[in-house]
């Protein structure tokens, strides 16, 4: 049986307090604004076969980190963590270290999508820092649009030995596969693939849909498979790792449904290329140990 690790999904205890996008009063979002913890999870795994979990931070706060690591400490099916350092400052170093000692610590994600300068990659990270990531086996997130994907292309060429994930397919156009973004997404995805150390999540993609896609998984699978397409064909399975954005997920779709997206897409592979997608090249990109 192919192993399947979902190797993007949150958790968070608003009450917590220092998740600032996770606001209430936006309609949008208002479905989640309440705890979403493993027990939520654990039922959703079960039913689809998925026996690890990458935890990707929602805040930007070393706290939430620390909250993550418990949870992974107490939850064998969480595999890994992501968390959230500020890099642009050389004292991340010692925060780096700190967390590093934990087992299940596999790397940062800055919250590029939201910050203010579309190129703060290229100037920002302090030099020390990035280095700290790369002596200590770190891996790093890139959590973009097509806006940054310039940027991070001069990053990752500046940065060579450090392994770097695009979260969400630097989330393209869903659905307008014919437009100048998605034009230019093709065109600098592409150039990004060639540099080996980066790998690629084929996750995140439903929310990227139009409001009238939601719910229709038919119609999702038909508006991403030419965002997939591209993927296989730049990234390889190898280099390519499913994951689910639960629960951000459930703004427009569920697990379940998600599932069923991805296997019609990915259930085109040879089996040994399907469990790269499913599994293995989060587990060899994360370095997880299998529970």
């Amino acid at each position: 049986m192919t192993i399947r690790i979902d190797s993007h999904q949150h958790f968070w205890r608003p009450a917590r307090g220092d998740y600032a996008w996770l606001r209430a009063d936006v309609p949008a979002l208002a479905p989640l604004v309440r705890n979403f913890l493993p027990e939520d999870l654990a039922p959703l795994l079960a039913a689809h076969g998925v026996s690890q979990t990458v935890l990707v931070q929602a805040a930007d706060a070393e706290a939430e980190t620390d909250f993550m690591l418990g949870l992974a400490g107490d939850h064998a099916s969480i595999a890994g963590v992501v968390g959230w350092v500020d890099l642009s400052r050389p004292e991340a170093v010692a925060s780096l270290e700190r967390m590093a000692c934990h087992p299940k610590f596999k790397g940062v994600r800055p919250m590029l999508q939201d910050l203010p300068e579309d190129d703060w990659i290229v100037h920002a990270p302090h030099p020390d820092a990035l280095q700290a990531m790369v002596r200590l086996g770190l891996r790093f997130d890139a959590l973009v649009k097509p806006r940054h994907l310039a940027p991070l292309l001069r990053f990752l060429r500046e940065w060579p030995q450090l392994p770097v994930v695009i979260d969400h397919a630097a989330k393209p156009p869903v659905g307008s596969a014919d437009g100048e973004i998605f034009a230019a997404w093709r065109r600098q995805m592409r150039e990004i693939a060639a540099l080996p150390q980066v790998c690629c999540k084929f996750s995140g993609l439903w929310t990227e849909a139009p409001s009238s896609m939601h719910r229709d998984a038919e119609v999702v699978t038909h508006a991403v498979r030419p965002i997939w397409d591209h993927l296989l064909e730049c990234f390889g399975p190898a280099r390519l790792m499913w994951g689910s954005d639960w629960p951000v997920l459930t703004l427009a779709g569920d697990y379940a449904n998600w599932i069923d997206v991805s296997e019609a897409c990915i259930g085109s592979l040879s089996p040994d290329e399907q469990a790269q997608v499913w599994g293995c090249a989060a587990q060899r990109f994360y370095g997880l140990v299998p529970n």
